[in-house]
């Protein structure tokens, strides 16, 4: 990814990306009539959930543009894995190519996304505080807000959701599941535009889950780690889930978890 500021970029290096995670055409989603003007997604930060999410959305017909922090050069073994409808790009091509936007990069480097070409478009943030990788945050430490609030305010021209970020990457690729499944899961998502929140629902519903809407921004603070809906519903509640095979989580389950979460 070609940053605003290559130098602070430089050093948010993406994990390994895992391509054999489960497919969802192997659940038999089909791919949905994708509303018109919302057929782009562009991805700041291919890491392992960021990568998911893409596989996801191409396998749901959305043509997607992938960006990192080492280059468009260093994603052509995941591309070509996703075919005719991924593309690698830098972080502003991403931005400008997307008409909504996945940013999956490490918190500590949320003033490096480029703002000025991601104005007036919907924003998923993906990010999660860990201060022993992201350093530590005073105003997060404090509460006085939380993470995907100081990415609004970084991005004050987008309209920011909170969603992907309280499920383990690979149960996000393994428990996808057409609409009226049985075992067809949620997603937490927070946001403070309602109608930014409706675009995410159906993106959401596209790729093979059902969302949550856990109010604005501010309450997005119920799905971050150290809660009971990080993580743990995806895997019938036990803290270890990194460890565990995935188990679907519908509505009620992750409403449950949410409302247990301690302010």
């Amino acid at each position: 990814m070609v940053p605003v500021a290559p130098a602070r970029l430089a050093r948010h290096v993406e994990p390994t990306v895992d391509v054999r995670l489960a497919a969802p055409r192997e659940y038999g989603l089909i791919a949905p009539v994708l509303r018109a003007g919302v057929t782009t997604l562009g991805v700041i930060g291919s890491g392992l959930i960021g990568s998911t999410v893409a596989r996801l959305a191409v396998a749901a017909g959305y043509d997607v543009v992938l960006s990192n922090s080492r280059g468009p050069e260093t994603l052509q073994e995941l591309v070509g894995e996703l075919g005719p409808h991924a593309r690698p790009a830098t972080a502003a091509e991403a931005a400008e190519a997307g008409d909504f936007v996945l940013v999956s990069i490490p918190l500590k480097g949320y003033q490096d996304v480029p703002a000025a070409p991601l104005a007036g478009k919907v924003v998923i943030d993906t990010g999660n505080y860990y201060p022993s990788r992201d350093g530590r945050i005073p105003e997060l430490d404090s509460g006085t807000t939380t993470t995907t609030e100081l990415v609004q305010r970084h991005l004050a021209g987008a309209k920011v959701v909170k969603g992907f970020n309280n499920i383990f990457y690979r149960h996000l690729g393994e428990l996808a599941r057409p609409a009226g499944s049985p075992e067809r899961s949620a997603l937490a998502i927070a946001g403070d535009d309602a109608q930014a929140k409706e675009t995410v629902r159906e993106f959401l519903d596209a790729i093979g889950y059902d969302a949550l809407d856990a109010g604005p921004l501010a309450e997005g603070r119920r799905f971050e780690p150290g809660t009971p809906a990080y993580g743990q519903p995806y895997v019938g509640g036990k803290p270890n889930f990194a460890d565990l095979p995935g188990e679907p989580a519908g509505v009620e389950v992750l409403r449950a978890a949410l409302a247990a979460a301690q302010r």
